[in-house]
């Protein structure tokens, strides 16, 4: 039972991030973009036009026009993600 619910969430969390991933690739409508577990390589072949506007040690918060999600793929990153939306609070 408790396997059945751990698989449950991981493939719940995975459809969510596939569907995050997939709205951000089409539209790239946020106005940043998250690029989990960047790799020291991506960060130096991104392009000039983007900037970091926040990193951790897991992940890093990019700004730029809004075709920069296929540029951040072809930098290397291996899943871009929307940032900064406001969510229904706004």
């Amino acid at each position: 039972m408790i396997i059945k619910g751990i698989a449950g969430l991981v493939l719940l969390c995975s459809l969510w991030l596939g569907l995050l991933a997939t709205v951000m690739a089409t539209t790239g409508a946020a106005p940043a973009a998250l690029v989990p577990l960047p790799s020291a390589s991506f960060l130096a072949a991104l392009p000039d036009d983007v900037a970091i506007v926040g990193r951790s040690a897991l992940s890093v918060t990019l700004a730029g026009p809004s075709e920069t999600v296929s540029d951040l793929y072809a930098a290397g990153a291996w899943l871009v993600l929307p940032a900064g939306l406001s969510g229904c609070s706004a």
